[in-house]
């Protein structure tokens, strides 16, 4: 088997019950299934959960994890996100046979007044948080809410509490693991009268308490759409750079990795030696390292 590289891939959808109404739209997949609603695509995926497929409906599960060590998604929100946590490395090859899951957003669409939840508020204590997780209680009063706007990009080390909030649509580019700790889910419940599954317990092993986890300069806030800024992070599994105008790209890639291309706006058009393609918004595509490519107009994102 191979894979198609240069050719639009087609994502798995998640339905969950805060997702929104404008991914759907953008990229023409069913709104609701079972009563919950489109809020992830997982554009570029080898977890058997959730694979992603080219356009022979090969799978990128035939990719190792070292030349696909990281997956992209889009994400859309109607209602907010459970407060969570991921596990590190080390914690997640021991009890989840996987690897930790470290992440980044960049924001692409929100309402007024929308934000995310990210980090510890000074001086917040772990005996104080896992009392009013144990009762119940809100816990946004301990975590720290940052509006946000189309471009602020997030770094979300694990360890890291979170919580997306409502109304917003991002990109999202992660390790390669499927590992969520819940905290708190805003004590929903469905019709049935249940409510999600928590994770307490995982929770408390992995949350980062430390101030030093939990400053500003931590998360790498910033807005990549009005700084321009190339790369943007620099993780061990992956690399993203940032371009908002038409550029050449000599010889992409990282050692053995696959390189993504995520457009986050306007239709693209991406050359290389062997073929041309069009990639429409909010569609992604994986090219080969080594390759040299010429990209036009929009806004994209390239992973490595």
């Amino acid at each position: 088997m191979s894979i198609n590289y240069l050719s639009p891939l087609i994502p798995h959808a998640v339905y969950k019950p805060w997702g929104g109404s404008r991914l759907a739209k953008l990229k023409g997949i069913n709104e609701s299934k079972n009563d919950e609603k489109l809020g992830e695509t997982w554009e570029v995926s080898r977890l058997e959960e959730g694979l992603s497929l080219d356009q022979n409906k090969n799978s990128l599960s035939y990719f190792t994890q070292e030349e696909l060590p990281y997956l992209v998604k889009f994400i859309d929100t109607q209602l907010p996100l459970s407060v969570q946590v991921h596990p590190h490395d080390k914690y997640a090859a021991r009890y989840e046979n996987s690897q930790g899951k470290t992440e980044c957003w960049v924001i692409l669409d929100s309402k007024e007044g929308a934000g995310i939840y990210l980090g510890f508020k000074p001086d917040v204590t772990e005996e104080d948080f896992f009392r009013d997780v144990a009762s119940g209680a809100d816990l946004t009063k301990y975590l720290q809410f940052h509006q946000v706007k189309a471009g602020d990009f997030f770094f979300v080390p694990a360890g890291s509490v979170h919580a997306i909030g409502a109304d917003i649509t991002l990109a999202e580019i992660q390790q390669s693991s499927g590992v969520t700790y819940r905290v708190w889910d805003w004590n929903r419940v469905d019709e049935q009268g249940r409510s999600r599954e928590l994770h307490i317990e995982q929770a408390k092993a992995v949350l980062n308490f430390s101030p030093d986890g939990n400053s500003p300069e931590k998360f790498q806030l910033k807005n990549i759409f009005m700084t321009g800024e190339k790369e943007v992070i620099n993780h061990p599994q992956f690399c993203v750079s940032y371009y908002n105008f038409s550029c050449s790209i000599d010889r992409v890639g990282i050692e053995q990795r696959v390189t993504s291309v995520m457009n986050l706006d306007k239709p693209i058009r991406i050359k290389n030696d062997d073929s041309e393609i069009q990639l429409a918004p909010y569609e992604c595509c994986l090219v080969k390292n080594g390759s040299s490519l010429d990209i036009q107009g929009g806004k994209f994102l390239v992973i490595e």
